[in-house]
Parts: C-alpha cells; sequence; structure tokens
C-alpha cells in the first residue's frame, strides 16, 4: 500500500478556542495545600537566599510559585523565628510585609548548606507525584478526536491524497504510536510535524519540577516546552496570584502548548531514563516524561547510537501498558503514565530494524512513497510560488525528462524545493531572474544532484 505527500511550510499554529478544561490546579490558600511540609519549603527557601543573599518577600513568592499571604509568608516568619533569616529593610509604606528586603543569617547559611548538599534545587515548588499522575491523566482524556475535514485542514499545506488522509486520521486519533518509513526526501518528518498540528491544539498543565518522597524531579523544560500566549504564572507574566493570596489556581503549574518533542541520532537509551546530575543532585525528566499529553517523535530511527532492537525493547512495555518505568538513582522504580503519541520515522528498511513482534505492538504503519509525476508538479508550482520563481510547465517536462527520466533518477518530494533554492542560486550569481528554463534548470542539477 502507497501514498505520497510532500514536505512544505508548517504553519503556526493558532491559539486554541477556550474550553472547559479537564484539569485544573486547584487553588493555594495555606502551606497545606501544597502537599509540602513547612520544612521542605523553609530549605527550598533557605538555598534561594544562599543564591541571592537578600530577598524581598515579594521576590521569594516569585521564585517559589506559592501566594505569599498565606504561604510564603509564614514561611518567611517560621525562618525569622529560627534565626535563619532577618529584616534587612521593611520597604516603603503601605506595600506589607511582602515588601520587607529579608538577608540571610549566619546560621541560615549552615542550614542552607545542608539543605544544599541533599540536592541544589532551588526553582518553584515542586507538586507530589500523585498530583502529577492523576493531571497528566485527566489531560489525556481530554484530547480531542479529528475527523476527515480537520485532518484536511491541518494538512492543508502538504501535497497529499486522500488515501494517505484517510490512513493518517485514525493514527491520530489513536492516541498511541505510529510508524513513518520510506525512501528520504519524501516528508516524513514534514508529516509527523503535520500531525503534530492537528493533535496538539489544546494547552495543558505541567509542574515545574515533582516530588519523589523528597526527590526532586524537573518537569518543566523552557527549550522543548513552549508557554501558552496567555498564561498566567509568573514566567507567563502574571504575579497578582502570589502577591495577593489565594489565587485561581496552583502557580507551581505552568500553562504550555501540548508537547511537540523530537530527538534524532542522538538519543541513547540513557536519555529516556531519569537523568541524575552527581553534582547537582536532582533529576531531569527525560524525553518521552517531558513530552507526555503531546507527541514525541523519533526522527532517523535506527541511526541511533543505540542498537534499534534495544531502543525497541525499551518500548515494549510503555506502548503496549500506557506506564512508564523511571528509575532513581536509589534504585528503586516508580511508574509514570505514558500518554504520548510516539511516532518513529525512518529511511531504513524495516526488516533491517525491527521484527513482526514489535510491529505488532506498533498501531500504525504508514510507508511514505515517491510523489506521482502530477504531484512532483504541484509541489514544484507550490514551491515556485512561494519562493518567487517564475513557473512553467514546459521548463518542468524538461526536468523531469533529461534529469529523472534520462538518468533513471526517482522523484522525491524534497527535489522542488531544493532544485528552486539552486535556481535562485545561479539566478542571483548571472543577474537574471529565477525560472524555470533550461539553463537555469541544467546549471542548478549539475550543482544539485549526485551519482550514487
Amino acid at each position: 500500500m502507497s501514498s505520497r505527500l510532500a514536505p512544505a511550510p508548517i504553519a503556526q499554529r493558532s491559539a486554541p478556542p477556550p474550553s472547559v478544561r479537564a484539569f485544573t490546579p486547584r487553588p493555594i490558600s495555606k502551606i497545606e495545600d501544597t502537599g509540602l511540609s513547612v520544612y521542605a519549603l523553609s530549605e527550598l527557601t533557605l538555598k534561594l537566599f544562599y543564591n541571592s543573599g537578600t530577598l524581598t518577600g515579594f521576590r521569594v513568592s516569585e521564585l517559589i510559585a506559592l501566594p505569599f499571604l498565606g504561604v510564603m509568608d509564614q514561611v518567611l516568619e517560621y525562618l525569622k523565628r529560627e534565626k535563619f533569616l532577618e529584616i534587612k529593610t521593611t520597604g516603603g509604606a503601605g506595600f506589607g510585609e511582602g515588601a520587607y528586603l529579608y538577608g540571610i543569617t549566619g546560621l541560615g547559611v549552615e542550614r542552607a548548606r545542608e539543605a544544599l548538599a541533599r540536592n541544589q534545587y532551588a526553582g518553584p515548588a515542586p507538586v507530589l507525584i500523585d498530583e502529577y499522575v492523576s493531571a497528566i491523566r485527566a489531560q489525556a482524556a481530554q484530547r480531542k478526536m479529528v475527523n476527515l475535514r480537520t485532518v484536511r485542514q491541518a494538512l492543508s499545506d502538504l501535497v497529499i491524497n486522500e488515501r494517505m488522509l484517510g490512513r493518517i486520521g485514525p493514527a491520530v486519533n489513536s492516541g498511541t504510536s505510529l510508524f513513518l518509513y520510506g525512501a528520504p526526501g519524501n516528508g516524513k518528518t514534514s508529516i509527523a510535524r503535520a500531525i503534530g498540528n492537528v493533535t496538539l491544539q489544546e494547552d495543558i498543565y505541567v509542574p515545574y519540577a515533582i516530588d519523589v518522597d523528597g526527590q526532586i524531579i524537573k518537569i518543566y523544560d523552557n527549550v522543548n516546552h513552549v508557554v501558552a500566549r496567555d498564561d498566567d504564572t509568573p514566567n507567563g507574566g502574571g504575579t497578582s496570584m502570589l502577591r495577593n493570596g489565594a489565587g485561581k489556581r496552583d502557580p507551581r503549574w505552568i500553562r504550555i502548548q501540548r508537547p511537540f518533542i523530537v530527538v534524532g541520532g542522538e538519543l541513547t537509551l540513557a536519555g529516556l531514563d531519569l537523568q541524575f546530575n552527581d553534582i547537582s543532585r536532582f533529576y531531569e525528566a527525560p524525553f518521552q516524561m517531558k513530552a507526555n499529553g503531546g507527541l514525541f517523535l523519533i526522527d532517523d530511527f535506527g541511526r541511533q547510537q543505540a542498537r534499534p532492537r534495544d531502543l525497541l525493547n525499551r518500548w515494549i512495555v510503555p506502548l503496549e501498558n500506557r506506564v512508564d518505568f523511571l528509575t532513581l538513582a536509589n534504585g528503586r522504580k516508580i511508574e509514570i503514565p505514558f500518554e504520548v503519541l510516539v511516532v518513529f520515522s525512518t529511511n531504513l528498511p524495516p526488516k533491517d530494524l525491527v521484527d513482526e513482534a514489535f510491529l505488532r505492538r506498533i498501531r500504525h504503519k504508514i510507508e511514505i512513497v515517491d510523489p506521482s509525476p502530477d504531484e512532483y508538479r504541484e509541489i514544484m508550482r507550490r514551491v515556485c510560488e512561494a519562493k518567487h520563481v517564475a513557473y512553467d510547465d514546459r521548463g518542468l517536462a524538461y526536468l523531469i525528462q533529461e534529469w529523472y527520466i534520462k538518468r533513471n533518477r526517482k522523484l522525491r518530494a524534497n527535489h522542488p524545493r531544493d532544485l528552486a533554492e539552486q535556481i535562485i542560486d545561479v539566478a542571483s550569481f548571472l543577474s537574471l531572474e529565477p525560472a524555470l528554463t533550461k539553463d537555469l534548470i541544467d546549471r542548478g542539477a549539475e550543482s544539485y544532484f549526485v551519482e550514487l
């Protein structure tokens, strides 16, 4: 079975319409609402002061992502009472205790060093792992289903036939796994990104970090996660909820676009487990955990440093049971939801990578084949329009006859884009307008194609 598609620029995702959310972090009005002890919050606070020296009450509240009134004011009062902090200045009139400038004492420095010896995490307060698990499950259940119309609209930038659309839609709705394979240059990565556009419309909440019996796992990643445009957490620009006490929700959670995380040849088996830093002594979540609630694309599958079979064996339990087991440095295993649409994309023959048993565990398998001449023509027409290259059917016929048919070369969906760029480069050098002329086509093709 075959299908044809071509890479094209991926449109920016528009903001999703407001909807009833399956999960919204509950408001925090007192320390007990956090699930953390005064001792844990005070240690985290002292680490911030150890690094900064002096901070206002409001600034501490922002850094720890908890309301000042009812929570951080109580923590600061406890630390002041225990002689770990002292008030340096009381700030301006009318601003209250949140404007007080606090400084760490000698006794506080000693306690902070003890806390730093256990772990050096100093950021937003973590949420308990049980809250994280419940939130991911609830938000995964809210994922929207797609139909032919929405898939066609989302993939309108790609040259793709109806048969392929009919196969992509069910794969998206499964929310489980997809295996894309075929020759290079025909748009496997583009189709994966387009799937991301159609399936990742809603925003979700993730915590900055989670607490597993005192062990800290950092979840939010400003490289791989994109903050929602109107997010009201401190990182999103909202601080009023922290200054004024209980707000609409717990600010330890940040609202992000559903994750779309891509890894390639750099992926290792170690990268799929918790990353423990021996110096900082806290954990970084692995790729698939950061992708929870979204899409995880393993591009160029089979070209990783680890053997394909070892990587595939690592995925068997998560793909079947929708749970993943991660290992802490002390050997303890924790169970984490695996609510991820996993997309494997490869240029290599499946028979060289996987066996029948593993393919059975992947819900959907789609081969991406070479475009037909008509599809190639449509791709070239679109590319020329986008890149301001004068399109001509006679020039295209010449290109296909001279550089494909005569040389027994296969059409590839990425060739029109690459050849158009070659033509633009040559035309610029010759002070000509870029166009599909025989001379420019020959010059561009000679610089682009290599006989293998």
